[in-house]
């Protein structure tokens, strides 16, 4: 009986419900709005990624606050001339999926005002920098402070080590990213390899592998060993960072022949084989203007330094700056004037072919 009843009920309601098909029809279209969003988001963060590693071939960087607006609406055209830029790039020895452990290699890309070139500086990982609330550390240390969680947040370890940088270096950091080591394979690999040359040879103490002095093409496996290669080499982590600036300028070369700034199906091609391992913070700027910045300072061969600096002995391999060259180096990076200084102190720069 109460069955019947209900059944009746019903029956005298069901002419009074509005139609599903229009209500379902907008949830499919906000479910699409959505779907694009996070594309568009993903692909913004893996172009600048794509450009930071170019700039200096490494992994992992997170944003100062999400500016998404910025990402893919403005033209091409590089940023005005009169204002330098500061990129920070941060190599992770780690992937997003397990907790992030230190920074492996911190670079400062400076495009000077006149966008005459770039300036790959490397910035030593035992560098003793200031983490707010963690005192002093060194600065390979400030990105685990930063990421650490029951996941790792590679946002939160990059703002550390931007903040630390920025502290350390007296520079604003205009924009920066942050990649795994497993982006950095795929990049490679994506782009056919890239040919390093080496001033000595390396031995890997991971895979034992040797890689004789000289110009030699490397992969995507190759790359990534030689990155993390340190021991048995005459300076160590110093020369580890070298190594990072040469394969950041054949990985920039090789991208600049494919003409992956400067066609967008070629970008898009690249974007859909890397993955997510990476964090994205292009500042104030688009992603458009600082790719097309970043083409405009690469048409000559950039120039590489290592900061200028020794590790202290018997101090847990703590980096401090040379006290007669750091001074000056520091005051040429704030100033803009990194070309005086290097063409003034030859045997600072790398040689990168």
């Amino acid at each position: 009986m109460i069955e019947d009843d209900l059944r009746a009920a019903f029956a005298r309601h069901e002419a009074l419900t509005p139609p599903t098909g229009p209500l379902r029809a907008a949830i499919d279209r906000m479910v699409v709005r959505r779907r694009r969003r996070r594309l568009r988001l993903r692909l913004g963060g893996t172009a600048l990624a794509v450009v930071a590693a170019a700039l200096t071939g490494f992994t992992a960087m997170a944003p100062r606050q999400p500016e998404t607006a910025h990402l893919l609406g403005d033209p091409a055209s590089p940023a005005p001339a009169g204002v330098p830029l500061n990129v920070l790039v941060v190599g992770v020895d780690g992937n997003a999926d397990r907790q992030a452990r230190f920074a492996d290699s911190v670079l400062l890309v400076h495009i000077p005002a006149d966008r005459s070139r770039l300036y790959l500086v490397s910035l030593p990982r035992y560098l003793e920098v200031t983490v707010p609330g963690n005192g002093t550390q060194h600065l390979n240390a400030a990105f685990s402070f930063g990421a650490r969680g029951p996941q790792p947040d590679l946002n939160g370890g990059y703002r550390a080590t931007r903040d630390a940088v920025a502290d350390a270096l007296g520079v604003r950091i205009d924009a920066g990213v942050a990649l795994t080591y497993p982006v950095v394979r795929e990049l490679t690999d994506v782009v056919g390899g890239v040919r390093v040359c080496l001033p000595q040879r390396v031995r890997s103490i991971h895979s034992d592998r040797v890689y004789p002095a000289g110009c030699q093409q490397f992969d995507g496996n190759a790359s990534v060993d030689l990155l993390r290669q340190r021991a048995e080499l005459p300076d160590g982590v110093l020369d580890r960072d070298r190594n990072a600036e040469r394969y950041a300028a054949s990985l920039l070369q090789r991208l600049q022949e494919r003409g992956t700034f400067s066609n967008p199906v070629v970008l898009e091609q690249l974007l859909r084989h890397l993955s997510s391992g990476l964090v994205a913070d292009t500042g104030d700027a688009s992603l458009a203007t600082l790719g097309a910045t970043a083409a405009q300072a690469a048409r000559v061969e950039p120039v590489g330094v290592v900061l200028p600096g020794r590790h202290a002995e018997k101090s847990n391999f703590n980096f401090r700056l040379d006290p007669a060259l750091g001074p000056g180096f520091l005051a040429a990076l704030r100033g803009d004037r990194l070309g005086e200084w290097t063409a003034a102190h030859p045997d600072q720069v790398t040689r990168l072919r």
